[in-house]
């Protein structure tokens, strides 16, 4: 073959390219494997005990049993997909549950909603029943800001040391949710000096009574941010207190609110979304969006400040494009209508407890919208304010991967078989783009527990290849075995 570029010229231009290349990776090293939880709850401070999350798995699940007795009843509140088609008589309802039940057992996940339509609603009522018992809390922060309130300083350095005792308890007792955290105040110029000296009372009676061992997946958020001296700031604390305690040097991890307008659009025009984590020195995890201190900086009167508002989607948007592949977990915000009854005690009139199923089961579905909404836009994460929410939260979760499963499986594999066979032509590399986003389905979903490994595992993959988290990889990987 004819060729015009020498060795030595090709040589230096691409080791020149492979430096920028690399430099670019390191930048942009695609989403982390470790576990996302699915919702982050905030409690105030002065509430919280080694026990809270066993407290909230509790509520949660009388929440849910109380409310829906079944699976057709849950459906029919939050609308699943052939809800107005169950039946409403016991007796019938008792023949289709155990019609379903049997036809679960006989298979894995694939093909069983292109058997039974309704099985959708009964796979995503089991699935939430099983985790409001397992573990209902994934993540929680113990919140010193909105939650808690500006109070006397005497009280918030009582309830900092206290909650830290809390913590340190439930590490002990092995009793904390997998995910925990606190939320102190912002650094704003009015309230840096109370934000900064809870992060140091409670992180230095936590180290006190662990040794400097800090529970498993701890994070400081920092609300409000606004300028990347904030989080230099708070990183420049950290870097202190690890030298003053036990806490290992680099263990302090934090998480920041986007939830200012200035998060999206900085002074200078740009979106300064990189630069703050750049200013965290490798210390962010997350970043978590805030809806109504958001809407409200945009001047959103209080009827209309909803997750669903095209505010709060710019934001979203402009989240992902700035933080996309960089290993930065995003987090959507809260729906604020709670799903609590408005009759309370244990002598209820039957019109009233049916009042409060009313007002339970339209929040409920008012939450499942934003959630769902939500994981459309491809954000996996949010918040959570009550543990009456728990039961819409996995039910939008789970619903979302299950009701794509047997399409998703069947164009994996079908996508995984053609390209192991082909060249690397244009088509297929048009095809690996889709391939990454039916590959993107199955992690999500098994970072949640919608799916199981062995239900991957019948796109074809091997649980090896899917951890590779990159369909190229994947193809690559064929190629050089053939």
């Amino acid at each position: 073959m004819n060729s015009s570029i020498s060795s030595k010229d090709k040589s230096r231009i691409l080791a020149s390219l492979g430096k920028a290349n690399k430099a670019f990776q390191q930048i942009y090293p695609g989403d982390k494997p470790d576990r996302q939880p699915v919702h982050t709850v905030y409690g105030g401070a002065d509430l919280f005990k080694a026990d809270t999350a066993q407290k909230m798995s509790n509520a949660a699940l009388k929440t849910f049993t109380e409310n829906a007795a079944d699976f057709t009843e849950f459906a029919r509140a939050i609308e699943l997909p052939g809800h107005d088609k169950l039946p409403k008589k016991l007796s019938d309802q008792m023949k289709m549950e155990k019609r379903l039940d049997k036809l679960a057992a006989s298979k894995s996940q694939q093909h069983l909603y292109k058997a039974d339509p309704n099985w959708l609603a009964h796979a995503t009522y089991n699935k939430v029943i099983q985790k409001l018992r397992t573990e209902a809390l994934e993540d929680f922060r113990i919140d010193f800001e909105d939650g808690f309130g500006n109070r006397s300083w005497e009280e918030e350095d009582a309830t900092a040391a206290q909650a830290a005792v809390e913590v340190a308890k439930g590490m002990k007792a092995k009793s904390l949710s997998p995910f925990i955290g606190i939320r102190i105040k912002p650094f704003t110029e009015d309230l840096k000096e109370r934000g900064a000296r809870t992060l140091d009372i409670f992180l230095t009676t936590l180290a006190s009574k662990t040794g400097g061992k800090l529970p498993n997946n701890f994070v400081v958020m920092l609300p409000k941010v606004s300028i990347p001296e904030q989080i230099s700031a708070l990183v420049q604390l950290f870097e202190v207190i690890e030298a003053n305690t036990k806490i290992t040097r680099g263990a302090l991890k934090m998480e920041m609110m986007v939830e200012t307008t200035q998060a999206t659009i900085g002074a200078d025009g740009s979106n300064p979304l990189r630069r703050f984590v750049l200013a965290s020195k490798g210390r962010m995890i997350a970043t978590a969006f805030g809806t109504y201190d958001y809407t409200a900086a945009n001047n959103i009167t209080a009827k209309y400040q909803d997750m669903g508002h095209a505010v709060c989607d710019f934001a979203h948007m402009m989240m992902k494009v700035a933080l996309g592949a960089t290993g930065i977990w995003l987090s959507d915000g809260a729906t604020n209508v709670m799903p609590i009854g408005p009759h309370r005690g244990a002598k209820l009139t039957p019109m009233q407890r049916a009042e409060n199923k009313a007002v339970i089961h339209r929040n409920w579905k008012k939450a499942y919208d934003h959630t769902r909404h939500s994981l459309w836009k491809g954000l996996y994460q949010g918040w959570d304010l009550n543990p009456a929410q728990f039961p819409m939260r996995y039910a939008a979760v789970y619903s979302f991967f299950l009701e794509s499963y047997d399409d998703a499986a069947a164009r994996l594999k079908a996508f995984v078989e053609r390209a192991a066979r082909a060249t690397l032509t244009s088509d297929v590399f048009d095809d690996a783009a889709t391939g990454q986003g039916l590959l993107n389905y199955f992690l999500r979903g098994l970072n949640c527990g919608a799916i199981s490994e062995e239900e991957a595992l019948a796109t074809g993959l091997s649980l090896a290849e899917i951890r590779t988290r990159s369909f190229l990889k994947i193809l690559e990987g064929r190629r050089e075995r053939r």
